[in-house]
């Protein structure tokens, strides 16, 4: 499991924290309000949309994986249903507005301290919009399932390899 930053002062009250036993684990504890730090995850949302037996993924301008093709994804807003976060994340990085069709997976896994350790994925259909890379990626495309990129994350891979099993079992059953 990948290191959290140090909690250091309360966002209450604003006292150092002091590391004490709550709930079975160590965690940062507040001496003067009581407030109890829990490490929750992030939370992100995705969509993988086909078209024409292509699947579409985004090329990562930020690190990290720079440079790296993901599916269109994010994370989810305070609040914000997860699935309008996927179509939020699709319009912003690719331009294309998509309605979800239905839920795919849900994936586990940290890679680094600031990611998301929950990433939820969907399945989504195109309704509008115009292909075009913007937001947190520089380009944007369609590939079949013999031709991706490199890819980034691990939960993508995961998505994506199933998504290729997916294919070559319906092509086997014709």
């Amino acid at each position: 499991m990948n290191e959290f930053p140090p909690i250091r002062f309360c966002p209450f009250c604003g006292i150092e924290m002091e590391e004490r036993e709550a709930f079975g684990e160590i965690r940062p504890t507040c001496p003067a309000c009581g407030y109890i730090h829990f490490r929750d995850p992030k939370v992100a949302a995705g969509v993988l949309v086909e078209s024409e037996g292509k699947v579409l993924l985004v090329r990562r301008i930020n690190v990290p994986m720079q440079g790296k093709w993901t599916l269109p994804a994010g994370f989810v807003d305070g609040q914000e249903d997860p699935r309008s976060t996927a179509i939020r994340e699709c319009l912003e990085e690719t331009g294309l507005e998509v309605e979800i069709v239905d839920l795919m997976d849900v994936v586990y896994g940290t890679e680094h301290p600031r990611g998301a350790s929950i990433v939820i994925f969907y399945r989504g259909q195109i309704v509008g919009g115009v292909l075009a890379a913007g937001d947190d990626a520089d380009a944007v495309a369609f590939f079949e399932a013999g031709d991706l990129p490199p890819l980034g994350f691990k939960a993508t891979e995961q998505i994506l390899a199933r998504w290729v099993e997916e294919r070559v079992g319906s092509s086997d059953c014709s």
